[in-house]
């Protein structure tokens, strides 16, 4: 391939990309915000994966979890990177309470991304005192020893 193909394909690209964050202005502009504050949400990995016990006792079972927050802008994902101890801190303590009926069925995974959810909102309520910019919990990877 020469050197003004090359050339050529990269011009275009920094067009295209410079048409749509003009798109993005505009439409900031009809909703009456400002252009500077339109963003999308922010993905946050909740790393290293969790690995927990849990069942109480008897024979030991493990759940491996992967998880991100989602943030609904800078200012929400900076405050969950800030407070990133505290957050693993409570979701290793509410995992370690799970029994194999909150695991067993969809429905009851999904009453624990959603306890996890709000316990998370509440924790960040609690330590900031302003609106919780965190608007989801997700897994990404769920796995179960019994």
């Amino acid at each position: 391939m020469s050197l003004w193909r090359i050339f050529g394909f990269c011009m275009l690209i920094a067009f295209i990309g410079n048409t749509y964050a003009a798109d993005d202005e505009e439409a900031a502009e009809e909703e009456g915000g400002d252009p500077a504050v339109l963003e999308r949400p922010i993905y946050v990995p909740v790393k290293p994966a969790f690995v927990v016990n849990y069942g109480g006792p008897g024979k030991l079972k493990y759940i491996k979890l992967e998880i991100s927050l989602r943030a609904k802008d800078t200012i929400s994902s900076n405050a969950i990177r800030h407070h990133m101890p505290l957050i693993r801190d409570y979701l290793v303590r509410e995992f370690s309470k799970l029994r194999d009926v909150d695991v067993d069925t969809q429905q009851g995974k999904e009453a624990v991304r959603l306890a996890a959810l709000d316990g998370v909102k509440t924790l960040l309520q609690e330590e900031d005192g302003d609106e919780v910019g965190v608007t989801g919990l997700y897994f990404n990877n769920f796995v179960i020893q019994r």
